[in-house]
């Protein structure tokens, strides 16, 4: 475990986190008053904490995912077990967060299970791969479905934000419908990364079964 794998680990640890701060109103609305205001008037759900520790959390992940691809280049600690630690942490986080927008109703589970489905079947390429002795990291298309990906928890979170804070909720319903748009962009991204994959798997059975 070097420096870059543990900053990997770090983002594997955040996700459950992230999971349970942003269900806690569910597990634990009975705690709360729901009927409370503040001096604005504003209506105070008692939840209005899980907003800033959510961010904490998703821009954290968001930096050791930089930071642990710059450690492992500066530090010439790149290896197999890190090509694949690192794509593996990003998709947990990536599908928590999603399984947490599609509870609370933003996101359509039929996509989310196409994303699920997706990661799967690149595991499994991932596995007949390192059989072969090649180990399959992360393609270009990859990584732009990664960073869509990103974008779409960013503007569902926003969305969230306004909903649980009380303000601007005038807007909620556009932030909504534009963190869902950018939610089914990223599923198109991620079928041409996962059909990007497939040939890269072709193309190296290939030149195997060559020579």
């Amino acid at each position: 475990m070097n420096l870059a794998n543990k900053l990997t680990f770090l983002r594997i640890i955040l996700a459950p986190v992230f999971f349970v701060v942003y269900l806690s109103p569910r597990f634990f609305s009975s705690w709360f008053e729901q009927t409370e205001f503040d001096k604005t008037g504003l209506e105070q759900t008692g939840f209005e904490w899980t907003i800033p520790v959510l961010w904490v959390i998703f821009i954290i992940s968001e930096i050791t995912d930089y930071l642990d691809g710059l450690a492992a280049r500066k530090l010439n600690q790149t290896s197999d077990f890190g090509k694949l630690f690192d794509p593996f942490a990003d998709t947990l986080v990536q599908l928590t967060c999603f399984l947490c927008f599609v509870i609370d109703g933003l996101f359509p589970v039929i996509l989310f299970l196409l994303v699920i489905y997706r990661e799967f079947s690149i595991l499994f390429i991932r596995n007949l791969m390192l059989k072969k002795g090649t180990t399959l990291g992360a393609s270009i298309w990859g990584k732009v479905k990664t960073v869509v990906y990103i974008i779409a928890v960013g503007a569902a979170l926003l969305a969230v934000s306004i909903e649980r804070l009380g303000v601007y909720e005038s807007l909620l319903p556009y932030f909504k419908k534009a963190a869902l748009i950018i939610f089914v962009i990223s599923v198109g991204f991620a079928a041409i990364s996962f059909i990007d994959y497939l040939m890269i798997y072709h193309k190296t059975e290939s030149k195997q079964n060559d020579q």
